[in-house]
């Protein structure tokens, strides 16, 4: 069944849902909103690449405890959330399958900001990112089709040829970025740099241009059940990703990296899915689900960490629990030097690969 002709034919009317077919008075603004997507969601995904060091990769395989565990709890709890939410709040299909799109994403480059405020592992967490976005291109389909089950129909109205696409459109640009990295470090630098200037230039454009096109159906896409939802969704994913964390006798950094990572979703990815996969008189205003949850994603994110700041001011010492005392004694040239636990991940591993270059 065509996309289009099963959400039009079951729940698409313009006077009740404001669909962007009213909205499409400029088809050539439609594509300037999709190229923009696009362009954002290639330099997000570059950029995380940028940032991920093979070294990095290799230590969290040998030691994959965190990962895993940030895996099974993004696929697990946040599409089983959105499905959830859908249910209970008896969503018409639309609206369930931006709200499961968005669960069923994989962790977002938030994740790695929000960490950081958390004092939490940066490292663990870009790891994380960059395994679940390659992870989403079998999982995310497949959450998917099982999830749009449960709303009749569904299933065979998703476009997941499309999906695939703008999965691999991110993976491909992912693996860009770890490539130049690798080897190219001086230019990946200059990418990153260069790269959230115009990461910030195009979402202010973005911002703009979506406001003009849905500025008199704007209202639609902010019901009650849809600010609930986008509300409740990273919450239950910062609270149940750190109790999963904790119950796996994971430590409270680890536990605080991977409550971000599974809280915080590929905001860049659901918009172009949203704005690319599914045809504009379909998708609506709900293409804009992505923004609201982004907004109530960042609140929430930002007020635990202020949570914590103030905890750690009343409760801890400034170093307790950081992980800046994770050091250890190495000896170099006669002295004994104190490197940090992940200076010392790196020295090992090139060590490791000079001794096999040598043999």
């Amino acid at each position: 069944m065509n996309v289009t002709e099963f959400f039009r034919g079951n729940i698409y009317n313009a006077s009740d849902h404001g669909g962007i077919a009213d909205l499409n008075a400029s088809s050539n603004l439609n594509k300037i909103i999709s190229v923009l997507i696009i362009v954002i969601l290639f330099i997000t995904m570059v950029s995380l690449g940028c940032s991920m060091e093979v070294y990095k990769i290799k230590a969290h395989f040998f030691k994959p405890k965190g990962v895993a565990i940030a895996l099974l709890a993004q696929f697990g709890i946040m599409p089983l959330t959105a499905f959830c939410l859908a249910k209970i709040q008896q969503m018409d299909p639309i609206k369930a399958v931006t709200v499961l799109l968005c669960g069923c994403c994989p962790g977002g480059s938030l994740s790695n900001i929000f960490s950081l405020a958390l004092q939490g592992d940066l490292n663990l967490s870009i790891v994380m990112t960059t395994c679940s976005s390659f992870a989403a291109l079998v999982l995310m389909p497949l959450l998917l089709y099982i999830y749009c089950r449960g709303f009749p129909g569904l299933e065979k109205a998703v476009p997941f040829a499309d999906i695939m696409k703008a999965l691999s459109l991110s993976l491909g640009a992912c693996a860009i970025g770890i490539a130049l990295n690798h080897y190219k470090p001086s230019y990946a630098a200059v990418i990153r740099k260069v790269g959230l200037s115009i990461l910030v230039i195009s979402s202010i454009i973005l911002a703009i241009l979506s406001s003009i096109a849905i500025k008199d159906t704007l209202w639609m896409a902010l019901t009650a059940e849809i600010v609930r939802t986008a509300a409740l969704m990273p919450l239950i994913g910062f609270m149940l990703g750190y109790g999963m964390s904790a119950i796996c006798k994971m430590n409270s950094r680890c536990c605080r990296t991977i409550s971000m990572e599974i809280g915080c979703q590929n905001i860049q990815l659901c918009f172009a899915i949203l704005k690319v996969a599914f045809p504009p008189e379909a998708i609506g205003p709900m293409f804009l689900f992505p923004l609201i949850y982004m907004t109530f994603q960042c609140i929430e994110a930002l007020l635990l960490a202020l949570c914590f700041r103030c905890y750690q001011t009343i409760f801890k010492t400034p170093a307790e629990d950081t992980g800046k005392q994770d050091t250890a004694a190495i000896k170099q040239g006669g002295e004994i030097t104190a490197v940090s636990a992940e200076q010392m991940t790196k020295l090992c591993w090139r060590q490791e690969e000079e001794l096999n270059a040598t043999y």
